[in-house]
Formats: structure tokens, C-alpha cells, sequence
């Protein structure tokens, strides 16, 4: 593979009894699986640190929501 880097991580030993399982199930490397994983999570991750910092911006900019008004947007995605 072109592009790549070589990285080595511990992991729980269940979770790797849990790959390996998936692994023959999806005929699938180790490998491929994690680089996988790996990249989900970071893109996950990001999109909440940006989110974070924006959230904070708008904080020290004033921009805040009453609590009855986060209600009715939370009401509004079914999480409230």
C-alpha cells in the first residue's frame, strides 16, 4: 500500500479475540479492519472538535440558548 504508515497499538484482550472473529467472518485482514476503525473514529472525532470549538466561539460571542429554547430544539430531534 502506497500512502500508508505503520502504527502498532495495544488493545484488550477480548477486543482482539473480537476482531480476529471478525476477520474470519469478513475475510478480512487484522489490518484492514483496524485501519478502518481507525479512521471512522479520527473522522468522528474531528467533526466533534469542530463542533466543540464552534459551540464555544458562539459561547463568547453571546450566542447561547436558554434552557427552554435547547428543550424545544432538542424536542425537535427527539432527544429531549
Amino acid at each position: 500500500m502506497s500512502g500508508t504508515t505503520l502504527i502498532s497499538a495495544r488493545i484488550h484482550a477480548e477486543v482482539a479475540q473480537r476482531l480476529g472473529a471478525l476477520t474470519n467472518e469478513t475475510h478480512r485482514s487484522k489490518s484492514d479492519l483496524a485501519a478502518q476503525a481507525i479512521e471512522a473514529f479520527v473522522d468522528f472525532q474531528e467533526v466533534q472538535v469542530t463542533a466543540i470549538k464552534e459551540g464555544m466561539a458562539a459561547a463568547e460571542r453571546g450566542e447561547v440558548k436558554s434552557h427552554a429554547e435547547a428543550l424545544v430544539i432538542l424536542n425537535a430531534w427527539g432527544k429531549g
